[in-house]
């Protein structure tokens, strides 16, 4: 079995930055193109169209939460084994996955057709302005889930065994794909909401192709006959073990998202369309996070399954220190360009200043974030995934809160929309870390 991508050797800093730099660059990619996906409709087609397709965005995120919670759960006992030097079990782990998550994707692409008015009428609460765009626009997303079951099933698998380098490619023939077929669609032949959504699973599709492809030629282990895609009942269970609390870390921050989403429209149409372009730029602030959570998940497992706790903790401070750089960085950049990113979107005046605010607000807080959900990887790698739920749900519980109870009030009033973050991530970061200081996460910390 191919050994060159194992990081249980070696200074860590130098593991986990190869390992984030793609996944970080891949992010990056995804997130530049759903930003211009959001120029584009802006531009194009109104306020009101980008209205539309931001608000799907904090629901659709529930359907994707279960691709990337049960991907990267499978993900994270395929590195176990892999550390370990079992193949068969790394095969057995992998094919039962990939299994497992194209069934949930058709399932789930059936049920989000299903139900997407009675969500987005009563729960979402979107105005009736732009609710048939907004319902156009998801019906046909949801046709693409299946692809992106797919897309995060063999992405988690390469990253498993080392190989973040992949993803970068598969986001950059997404994202140049997405782009390209947005002006198309939207630009040149005016379809409007749907033409940026039929854009979207196109591009989905293609990355998934992509992404079999390279597996399968590049890794003779992941070159499976038919027959061995096998509903494995042992093997799914530990997919389910360790990626069913890691999907209901991000179901919860999916329903305390929509919660919020539907506070947002009920201050109007400029709210809507300046928190959609918010939301866009603040995913820019939270992808080193995001990456080295991606990274340590990986980097813990691989450890774990060679005996090597030591090496664990160290490289979970040279992360953090790496992380707050880097959100630092960007921060900064977001801050001092905040103007010229907003009249990129053609929103109204009002709106833009709304979003100025929004902008320049979590610039600061976000920081926060870059402190602790890296440690979230660690939980997740050493068979504690079910901890990074328990935060998630206080910091969102505590998000939500405050934003119902002070959005009309004279204290911060609407500015607690995005003033709401320094409650909830503050709550975060001191459950998190305290419970990382204790040592318990260490319990049961081996190989499923």
């Amino acid at each position: 079995m191919q050994k060159s991508n194992l990081m249980t050797e070696g200074a860590p800093w130098r593991h986990i930055i190869r390992f984030a730099a793609p996944v970080l660059a891949g992010s990056l990619l995804q997130q530049l193109y759903n930003t211009v996906d959001a120029i584009i409709v802006g531009n194009f087609t109104g306020e009101a169209a980008l209205s539309a397709v931001g608000t799907t965005g904090s629901f659709a995120f529930l359907f994707l939460a279960i691709a990337l919670g049960f991907s990267a759960g499978n993900g994270v006992v395929v590195a176990q084994h892999y550390g370990a030097g079992d193949e068969v079990q790394v095969r057995k782990t992998a094919s039962s996955g990939i299994l497992f998550l194209m069934i949930l994707g058709a399932i789930f692409a059936l049920l989000g057709i299903a139900v997407a008015r009675p969500a987005y009428t009563y729960i979402v609460n979107v105005p009736e302005s732009y609710l048939d765009m907004t319902l156009q626009y998801f019906r046909i997303y949801a046709i693409g889930l299946i692809f992106q079951y797919g897309y995060n099933i063999f992405s988690s698998i390469l990253r498993a065994v080392g190989d973040s380098r992949a993803t970068l490619y598969f986001l950059l023939i997404a994202s140049v794909l997405n782009i390209a077929l947005d002006l198309l669609f939207v630009a040149v032949f005016r379809w409007g909401v749907a033409g940026a959504a039929i854009a979207t699973v196109i591009a989905q599709a293609a990355s998934f192709a992509a992404a079999w492809l390279y597996m399968t030629r590049q890794y003779p282990i992941f070159r499976f006959k038919l027959s061995e895609y096998r509903w494995s009942g042992p093997h799914i269970r530990s997919t389910v073990t360790v990626g069913m609390p890691i999907s209901l870390q991000l179901i919860i921050v999916s329903v305390g998202l929509t919660l919020i989403q539907r506070a947002v429209n009920g201050f109007g149409q400029a709210m809507t369309a300046s928190f959609t372009v918010g939301n866009r730029i603040e995913m820019y602030l939270n992808l080193p996070c995001n990456a080295f959570q991606t990274t340590l998940a990986t980097y813990t497992g691989q450890n774990i399954g060679a005996n090597r706790m030591d090496r664990v903790k160290l490289g979970v401070r040279q992360t953090i220190v790496i992380s707050c750089i880097c959100t630092l960085l960007i921060s900064g950049a977001v801050w001092l360009l905040s103007e010229n990113i907003i009249t990129l979107f053609g929103l109204s005046d009002q709106a833009a200043v709304y979003c100025l605010d929004h902008l320049r607000t979590v610039a600061f807080i976000n920081i926060i974030l870059s402190l602790y959900i890296p440690l979230f990887g660690v939980f997740q790698g050493s068979n504690h995934s079910g901890f990074p739920a328990i935060v998630a749900t206080g910091a969102l519980t505590t998000r939500v809160l405050v934003t119902y109870l002070f959005k009309d009030s004279a204290f911060l009033g609407y500015r607690m929309i995005w003033w709401n973050g320094l409650f909830g991530f503050g709550l975060g970061f001191i459950i998190s870390w305290s419970y990382y200081l204790s040592g318990r996460w260490q319990r049961n910390a081996s190989v499923r």
